[in-house]
């Protein structure tokens, strides 16, 4: 995001050090500060300090301000989340500056929310009548359906009574008093009855509470409803069942309409007269009709108006962005004492100076101000932020770097050499030329549909893998280069540059060791002869290459990081890190394992038979014994006796005298000192930035010599850790080569050997999902790893401080940014 920040301004830099950056002191009139604030968040090139950090925001001058533009805030939000529930994308406008009033903005919205507000109560109110008329009618259907049936029954029933009084009496024929009581209608008991519905879930438990709590004085008809309706209350498609409950007496219908509460049951009037069922389900019908019209009126009106401020959303949005910014930015200025005049300090790229003096130039043009802000650089022994202009190629490998820690001030960068470095030590243990086609492809993908991919929302991984597209292009190429030199094709060597030099003696040979092949041809100009794959000492051969391999790249990659710190100590004008930590560290790094990486260069180049491992062992455990036909150049006891003696010495160099110095400088600073000159702006900052000068007012020996201490036993036991770290690219390196070679065999040309097209494709289509996702998804996130790690731990930690922060200037552009996520 550096090069957006920057708003493409970057001149043509040195990405080694960050930015020389200074600190600014702006005085702006009253009357043009708002102006003035808004030309600096186009431009994108200071970073203000708060002068107000001690105050609330509630104490701030421009408090008020905030707030109106956070009240404006929060109703362009709920405008978004109503055009996100109508399916209303607002309408993407190239970002040109608006003529739009504030304070009518202010006023329009507040007017629109009002309305949308206004609606969206009405519209509610007609949705829950229109789901209550449903659910009427669908009770009015229901209902009238058990009625109908019950009339007929008892009218059957009447019928059969009748005919048995005409008929002889029987048994069953009814009593006197049984007979009294069906010709006496004031004998009778009159039943009650409720009608609604229920949620289809509850409706047994409903049904058995009812039945317990009148002690089964009620009778309960339940009618299931065929699709679900939605819910007046909570508007959600519910599937429900019309109940019918006929009981006797007040207190048990008391009891029978807290039990339909208490499960949210609606309830729903209901007659027993047939006509009157009719004329209500027609008139139920109409108003469903007119409810349905006017519901789809008001929905029309409200997508319109929605529409109509989709049309205008973003300009809006950016607008109200751009002033809350502005004056949360005036909010860290502090007013002068004559309350006419602002003052801002911030941190400034020295080369953003004369766009910076430009912008405020305009802004009291703009603003009809007599008086100009007066720019001014100050002097400081603060430390500045860090600012590296990247693009979009290195701000992904500067963020690899950035992920353990910013660079202090003008530190030396490992983000040039990482643009390199990583992607090299990923492909080493990554080597395959046709893996690194496939991802290749991939990269391609992303860097060809970036300017579409950039402007969408993506996933998190898909984000993550599209920001760093061109570390994937660069690891690909890598990987390409890297599997032409092991002469892997998905395990497959190739004859590329020429035909093996190497043939069989006789028919046997491939079985046998390198002992059955014969030299017939000029050595194979470039990798691994293809004929050492799938011969009996393809393994041996390999592992030795590659793990002495390893070895070389970690001692020349540590080398170049303690190379590095002295050119920190150089920039920063330290000799004491130059004389007793740059020079002890190289001699005791080289003594051991430079060595150790000539003696490799030597046996490659002679051919010699010597055991290394010998060789290191008994350096050490008997430096003075003769070294026999494991010597490789004349004279090699003595030139290791040398080199261990010099390992010995670096240990106390390291450890001793940098202390012991410091305490004399720091004497020497203050002795006799009671005022000092001011320094330079350099001086100072170089003073500040070097980590070893403790310029402290008090100098606490034993913490220094304790520190110093710590540093010097993580170098010694880190060089030897370190370089059996580098073991890794030789580990992972054979085990990305044997499953490339176990997949290829035993499922594709397994499958090949059946001579049945229906296992081929299954085989093919096995060994694709395995080559994804195993080796091109998998391995390459273990590569990757093992890559940041050899950075962060092996590499950075010989130089890199990592203690700095980060330059955000305000800027227009950052602020919607980060207001998108």
């Amino acid at each position: 995001m550096a090069e957006a920040r920057a708003g493409g301004c970057c001149p043509p830099m040195d990405l080694f050090r960050s930015e020389a950056m200074q600190l600014v002191q702006l005085i702006i009139p009253i009357e043009s500060a708002h102006q003035t604030v808004s030309n600096l968040g186009d431009l994108g090139l200071i970073q203000f300090k708060d002068l107000n950090a001690d105050k609330s925001p509630f104490q701030r001058t421009y408090a008020a301000q905030i707030k109106k533009f956070g009240e404006m805030a929060r109703k362009l939000r709920f405008f978004r989340e109503q055009m996100v529930k109508a399916g209303i994308t607002p309408l993407t406008k190239p970002g040109a500056k608006s003529d739009i009033d504030v304070d009518d903005l202010e006023v329009k919205l507040g007017e629109l929310e009002a309305e949308l507000v206004e609606m969206n109560a009405n519209n509610e109110k007609l949705q829950r009548s229109y789901n209550e008329l449903v659910e009427y009618k669908l009770v009015l259907n229901k209902a009238g359906e058990f009625f109908s049936s019950a009339l007929r029954n008892a009218t059957a029933l009447q019928k059969e009574l009748e005919s048995q009084q005409t008929g002889e009496e029987s048994l069953d024929t009814p009593l006197l008093l049984d007979r009294e009581i069906l010709n006496d209608q004031s004998k009778q008991v009159k039943l009650g009855f409720i009608t609604g519905l229920v949620p289809k879930e509850k409706s047994m438990p409903f049904e058995r509470i009812i039945f317990r709590a009148t002690r089964g004085n009620v009778y309960i008809k339940l009618a299931a409803v065929e699709e679900p309706v939605v819910d007046p209350v909570s508007g959600e498609k519910v599937e429900k069942n019309v109940f019918v409950v006929f009981y006797s007496g007040e207190k048990a219908k008391t009891k029978i309409l807290k039990i339909c509460e208490a499960f949210g049951a609606n309830r729903y009037p209901f007659t027993e007269d047939f006509g009157k069922q009719i004329l209500m389900i027609s008139e139920v019908s109409g108003r469903i009709s007119e409810m349905k019209a006017a519901i789809d009126a008001g929905l029309f009106h409200r997508s319109h108006l929605l529409q109509t401020i989709g049309d205008q959303f973003v300009q809006w949005n950016t607008l109200v962005r751009n002033e809350k910014s502005i004056y949360h930015t005036l909010n860290m200025l502090s007013l002068d004492v004559t309350k006419k005049c602002l003052v801002a300090e911030g941190w400034s790229p020295v080369f953003g100076s004369k766009q910076i003096q430009d912008a405020l130039q305009r802004a009291a043009f703009d603003s009809n101000s007599q008086v100009g802000t007066i720019f001014q650089v100050l002097h400081t022994t603060e430390l500045p932020p860090t600012y590296f202009c990247t693009n979009k190629f290195t701000s992904a490998f500067q963020d690899i770097v950035d992920a353990y820690g910013v660079a202090k001030y003008q530190e030396a960068n490992p983000g040039v050499f990482t643009i390199v470095t990583f992607p090299f030590l990923f492909a080493i243990m990554f080597g395959d030329w046709g893996h690194g086609i496939c991802l290749l492809l991939a990269a391609l993908i992303f860097i060809i549909r970036e300017k579409k991919l950039s402007g969408q929302k993506l996933g998190d991984i898909t984000e993550m893998t599209f920001g760093g597209r061109y570390v994937i292009l660069m690891m690909a190429l890598f990987s390409i280069y890297t599997g032409v030199i092991y002469n892997e094709f998905f395990s497959v060597p190739f004859e590329l540059f020429a035909p093996s030099a190497y043939a069989c003696r006789d028919l046997s040979c491939r079985d046998a060791t390198t002992a059955g092949l014969i030299k017939v041809l000029p050595t194979y100009p470039f990798g691994v002869d293809p004929v050492w794959h799938g011969s009996r000492s393809e393994l041996p051969f390999l592992n030795s290459l590659k793990m002495k391999m390893s070895i070389l790249i970690g001692v020349a990659q540590m080398n170049l990081g303690i190379i590095l710190s002295y050119f920190n100590a150089m920039y920063f004008k330290n000799s004491l890190n130059i004389w007793f930590q740059f020079i002890p560290q190289l001699i005791f790094l080289n003594s051991l394992f430079g060595y150790l990486s000539l003696l490799i260069i030597v046996k490659w180049t002679t051919g010699s038979q010597a055991d290394l491992y010998h060789v290191m062992i008994y350096m050490f455990l008997s430096p003075t014994d003769e070294l026999g036909e494991n010597q490789l150049f004349p004279r090699q006891k003595t030139v290791q006796l040398v080199l261990l003696l010099l390992a010995l010495v670096s240990v106390p160099w390291m450890l001793l005298p940098k202390p012991f110095l410091l305490k004399m400088q720091h004497k020497a600073r203050h002795q006799g000192e009671s005022y000092t000159p001011l320094q330079s702006t350099e001086e100072s900052l170089q003073v500040e930035t070097n980590h070893d000068s403790h310029g402290h007012e008090e100098f606490e020996f034993s913490e220094v010599f304790v520190h110093q201490m710590i540093h010097t036993i993580e170098f010694v036991l880190g060089a030897v850790s370190n370089t059996a770290s580098y073991l890794r690219l030789w580990a992972l390196s054979l085990a990305h080569s044997e499953l490339s070679s176990v997949f290829f065999e035993k499922v594709l040309l397994l499958a090949w050997g059946y001579n049945n097209i229906l296992i081929l494709v299954v085989g093919v289509i096995v060994f694709i999902f395995v080559t994804v996702g195993v080796l091109l998804v998998m391995e390459t996130l273990s590569a990757f790893l093992h890559a940041l790690r050899l950075h962060w731990v092996e590499f950075q930690n010989k130089f890199y401080e990592g203690d700095g922060y980060k330059f955000y200037p305000f800027s227009f552009g950052s602020v919607n940014y980060e207001d998108d996520e």
